[in-house]
């Protein structure tokens, strides 16, 4: 046996619980790496580490290829969930603020969207209103919540908003009236809000017409941004929460409307 051999750890099979980890940490550690490389790092022979590969790619965690492995790359994340891990700490500073108009016994309305989600984990601990929403995620929190009711809209799946929209969820929005519509949008500007897509316009303007007040949860990267689909004018807003003072143009705009503005401080 050679010194290095001898030096090596032992990893034959059953020998410790971890060994497919080590095997698998070498491989990220290279990214892509030759069966011989990486039978000689881990002082085993190249069929051991042959087997070991095939046993990580069974697994899904790397790709064996002719002579070598490599590490797979992570599964790509929705659009939602991209947007839903970006200015987390500011989203959830802006939907505590925008908790403090919820009333205990309200009726109120959520948009789909990262923003308006945290809401859920701001309502008033006594709440016992109703929640309407076109959100799946907003579902998918509240379905085993007890204590007040959940109104979900019907429709076809939006898959980048994690929403339903179409004329059923229109429909459905029509026949309801709410306190407060907690609305969120994918940019801001002096002339108004707007959305990604103009499918999700209609569901939106529902919900807003079924509301006695409309309040935009936006955080401030929203002002900065260009997206296509003009939803409302500021005037058709009540108030507007957001983590930074707005741009001087839509500082104005908002005084202009009348829309009340709240700065939520993250932390």
């Amino acid at each position: 046996m050679s010194e290095k051999a001898a030096q090596a750890p032992s990893l034959t099979y059953g020998a410790a619980a971890g060994r497919l980890e080590m095997v698998f940490a070498r491989i990220a550690q290279a990214g892509f790496i030759s069966i011989a490389d990486l039978a000689a790092a881990l002082g085993v022979s190249p069929m051991t580490a042959r087997r070991d590969v095939q046993r990580l790619a069974q697994a899904g965690r790397v790709a064996a290829l002719h002579g070598g492995v490599k590490l797979l790359a992570p599964p790509a994340q929705t659009g939602f969930a991209q947007r839903r891990q970006a200015a987390a700490a500011a989203k959830q500073a802006i939907a505590r603020v925008a908790a403090g108009r919820i009333g205990r016994e309200d009726s109120i309305a959520i948009d789909a969207g990262t923003t308006t989600l945290h809401l859920l984990e701001h309502l008033p601990a006594d709440f016992t209103g109703s929640i309407v929403s076109h959100s799946v995620p907003v579902m998918a929190a509240l379905m085993e919540q007890t204590g007040y009711r959940l109104v979900m809209l019907g429709g076809d799946l939006l898959p980048d908003s994690a929403a339903l929209v179409g004329p059923l969820s229109v429909e459905a929005a029509s026949r309801l009236r709410v306190r407060s519509f907690f609305l969120g949008a994918a940019s801001v500007d002096a002339r108004g809000v707007y959305v990604k897509a103009d499918i999700e316009r209609p569901t939106k303007r529902a919900l807003m017409q079924a509301a006695d007040q409309v309040v935009l949860l936006a955080d401030h990267s929203k002002f900065s941004l260009s997206e296509p689909v003009l939803l409302c004018g500021l005037d058709e807003l009540d108030a507007l929460v957001t983590d930074r003072p707005p741009p001087a143009d839509v500082a104005a705009a908002l005084i202009r409307a009348e829309v009340a503005l709240s700065l939520a401080a993250p932390g």
